[in-house]
């Protein structure tokens, strides 16, 4: 406990000590993360979360510092997968008992016994609830951030937790809502089902539609509640690289930023992050605009209109944050309503 301690301290430093000085490392990022998008190179979910952190902090990240924290909780995990058992006999069960390993030491406060019957306790991953966007601090977004504070929102919690299960070979989705992000998984007996990394439950998907904000079209057009494959799970992780940028550097000549939504958009037409992305830098620019003239100026503007109704034609709808908020909390207060009791039954320890 002692060394993941000073190992998440030692992230710590290096994520409150970062230069404001203009980062080299992006343009490499990007190559490297467009390598695993495209099929060049091996997909690796946590090198590319590094990679996206790294690169706002100006270089100050060690991924082999980066990587013993991550090994020092799938160890932890190890320990509770192996020292328990589960009221669920199917034939995925060691997968099943992975998750549920994970899901413990990130959600629950549990003893660890160490030898001449030294008991130390887990602290749980909590949610943020000071900065759920990173309006404030986009470090708030990030996986560092969520191991060094344990306290973390529906970007870095999931992101942890799918990091934690490839860790074991094991397959963790991640899954669009509005303004939010969460798992899916897969079981032989239950088939797909949620998981909650903010409130700790497996809600069931009534509790996505409660939210008001997923139009029907946005199910079918599956830019919500649809699992993101691993390719796409890079892509995601560019999107975060371009918007960690804007916050550095701002949009400049936006063509960082636009060759980015436009990469992501190749390998996945309806990511609406990178949609949303792309139509709101298209704007800013065009509010810049000066030395063009008026045709090409109408010309702008209706493009960014015609890319505006697609997101709207898409299902896409604006949830205000004082809405996600309580829709969030909406989880804990009705937790009878939407909690998957069957999960909670048979992913049970004995």
């Amino acid at each position: 406990m002692k060394s993941l301690k000073l190992l998440a301290f030692t992230l710590l430093l290096n994520i409150s000590s970062f230069s404001q000085s203009v980062s080299p490392l992006y343009d490499s990022s990007y190559n490297a993360l467009a390598e695993m998008l495209e099929g060049n190179e091996p997909v690796n979910f946590k090198k590319a979360v590094f990679l996206v952190e790294n690169s706002y902090l100006d270089g100050k990240m060690d991924y082999g510092e980066f990587c013993k924290v991550i090994e020092s909780y799938r160890l932890l995990a190890e320990m509770f997968l192996f020292s328990r058992d589960l009221l669920y006999e199917e034939l995925d069960k060691y997968s099943i008992a992975t998750y549920a390993a994970v899901f413990t030491i990130m959600k629950d406060t549990v003893p660890v016994l160490f030898k001449d019957d030294v008991k130390a306790y887990t602290v749980p991953f909590t949610y943020d609830f000071e900065d759920i966007s990173g309006d404030k601090d986009w470090t708030s977004m990030f996986v560092t951030k969520l191991l060094t504070t344990h306290r973390g929102n529906c970007h870095s919690l999931p992101y942890l937790y799918k990091i934690l299960c490839e860790e074991f070979g094991e397959k963790a989705y991640l899954a669009y809502a509005p303004n939010h992000i969460y798992i899916k998984q897969y079981s032989k007996k239950f088939g797909w089902y949620n998981t909650e990394l903010t409130s700790g439950i497996f809600p069931i998907d009534a509790w996505l539609m409660a939210s008001g904000y997923i139009h029907l079209n946005a199910i079918q057009n599956g830019i919500y509640m649809d699992t993101l494959s691993q390719q796409q799970s890079i892509g995601a992780c560019l999107v975060d690289l371009a918007m960690g940028y804007e916050k550095r550097h701002g949009v400049g000549d936006g063509n960082f930023i636009l060759s980015i939504c436009e990469k992501v958009l190749e390998h996945h037409p309806t990511n609406i992050n990178a949609l949303l992305l792309l139509a709101e830098t298209k704007l800013k620019l065009w509010k810049a605009e000066t030395e063009v003239t008026k045709e090409q100026k109408q010309a702008d503007f209706l493009e960014i209109q015609s890319l505006y109704a697609r997101i709207h034609d898409l299902g896409y709808r604006k949830m205000p944050e004082q809405m996600y908020l309580e829709w969030l909390l909406s989880l804990k207060e009705e937790r009878s309503k939407y909690q998957n009791t069957k999960l909670n039954i048979n992913f049970r320890p004995l």
